[in-house]
């Protein structure tokens, strides 16, 4: 098994029911935890875009104990002064 490094990989390998799993597990926490909203587009501004990273949780043995999936921000893409303090 490996690390996908993007959600169509992780779509596309042979554990991606559980890839999918686990992204959806990761959205369901955002919206219960009201970490986002959908606003409108500010004008002159950037979208911050986002990326999915993947990794996998080992028991001691060394078995698979989950796949774990988390939406993140691209907060690289910002200026400081402009976009954030």
């Amino acid at each position: 098994m490996h690390k996908p490094k993007n959600y169509m990989e992780a779509l596309e390998c042979l554990d991606a029911p559980s890839w999918k799993k686990a992204t959806q597990e990761e959205m369901m926490n955002h919206l219960a935890n009201q970490t986002w909203s959908l606003v409108p587009h500010p004008k002159n501004r950037n979208v911050i875009g986002s990326r999915w990273v993947f990794c996998l949780k080992y028991n001691a043995d060394g078995t698979i104990e989950w796949h774990k999936a988390r939406l993140v921000a691209k907060g690289y893409s910002q200026w400081p002064g402009f976009e954030y303090l």
